[in-house]
């Protein structure tokens, strides 16, 4: 369970953003409250991972632009959605570009390891395995 709500966080509070898909990510394209959380991070410099459908939060609050990025949606979807930069988009299933880490859902492994490092957290990824 949350111990509060997005309306409750203070950016102040945490040094990171990690952002999880969702089965219709396009139910929240009209939260602005979000996107305003989201952007926040962004102009601040905080590392930003962002797995499965959640890069569309991204795109919607303009923290992908010039960035590029992958995404767990369909192509059909991600034209459909009228926020991505289709040059940018790239077929692989993590892609790190500055602060932000966007990743397909399947490269789940890589994107903690990825964001762990961005982190500088001391693990050994040798431990996790793609298998």
């Amino acid at each position: 369970m949350p111990e509060q709500s997005i309306m409750e966080a203070k950016r102040s509070e945490f040094d990171s953003l990690l952002l999880t898909g969702c089965m219709d990510i396009f139910q929240l394209e009209a939260e602005e409250t979000i996107f305003s959380f989201i952007k926040e991070f962004h102009d601040s410099g905080a590392v930003i991972a962002s797995i499965s459908s959640s890069p569309f939060l991204l795109a919607k609050a303009g923290v992908l632009e010039g960035k590029r990025y992958t995404i767990g949606m369909t192509e059909e979807n991600r034209q459909k959605a009228g926020v991505f930069d289709h040059s940018l988009y790239r077929d692989e299933l993590v892609v790190t570009d500055g602060k932000i880490i966007t990743a397909r859902g399947r490269g789940f492994i890589r994107f903690g390891s990825e964001f762990g490092r961005a982190l500088n957290v001391n693990f050994d990824d040798r431990w996790y395995k793609e298998d």
